[in-house]
């Protein structure tokens, strides 16, 4: 009887203590989703300001550039335009993020949350990649054909080595921005602050949530297992 007993009470004790740890789980869980969508909110603010203010500034573009069409420099025009375009893509880009942002919720699936933030995650370094591809214009709008027919050779040759520089600076960091090189130097330099960190933070308070759940059956299936074979 006494050992009946003994083998009910620590029955009763390691149910106990399944269901707290269980709860514990659930709890640290709750908690983590709740931080997930606070660092994903953080993100909000600065990407509508971006926006907003890329809106107004290809406006503006649009206006100089329809302004100044019949009388303008082909290469103003050409180095406009091509800023515009990019500038438009990365708004677009931004928009993206937005809808993503506001679509996530702390009651879906860890998978769910996680597709979204890869998403902002690529999408940003895409953002990314393209405004380096501005660098360039910005030493060639003010070219002129007179520059070419009565410059000084010496500064003409300084100046398209500045503008050549650019364009191959823009071009590496074009193909360099990649997820791959994160611990570097110069892509921590780069990718810091709201625009990149919460997403990061994000991801791995996620993967810590869907290690938890592996565990948990990892723990579940053994105890099984022992359970038979002690049988």
């Amino acid at each position: 009887m006494e050992d009946t007993e003994i083998i009910n009470l620590w029955k009763s004790f390691d149910k106990k203590l399944e269901e707290n740890l269980k709860l514990n789980k659930q709890n640290a869980e709750d908690i983590t989703r709740i931080k997930v969508k606070s660092f994903l909110g953080s993100m909000k603010p600065i990407k509508l300001f971006t926006v907003l203010v890329g809106l107004l500034w290809v406006g503006l573009l649009d206006i100089i550039i329809i302004s100044v069409f019949k009388g303008a420099s082909p290469f103003f025009l050409l180095s406009a335009v091509v800023l515009v375009i990019l500038n438009k893509l990365a708004i677009g880009i931004y928009l993206y993020q937005l809808i993503l942002l506001f679509q996530v919720d702390i009651s879906d699936t860890i998978l769910s949350t996680q597709e979204k933030i890869a998403s902002l995650k690529t999408s940003t370094l895409w953002i990314t990649r393209l405004l380096f591809l501005q660098l360039p214009v910005w030493t060639t709008f003010y070219w002129s054909k007179s520059m070419f027919e009565n410059g000084n050779p010496v500064l003409l040759v300084l100046q398209v080595l500045i503008s050549l520089s650019f364009a191959l600076l823009a071009l590496w960091l074009f193909f360099n921005i990649n997820y791959k090189n994160k611990d570097k130097k110069w892509f921590k330099l780069i990718f810091s602050g709201n625009e990149w960190t919460p997403a990061i933070k994000s991801m791995e308070l996620l993967d810590q949530i869907r290690q938890y759940k592996e565990e948990g059956k990892g723990g579940k299936g053994e105890r099984r297992k022992g359970g038979k074979v002690k049988g």
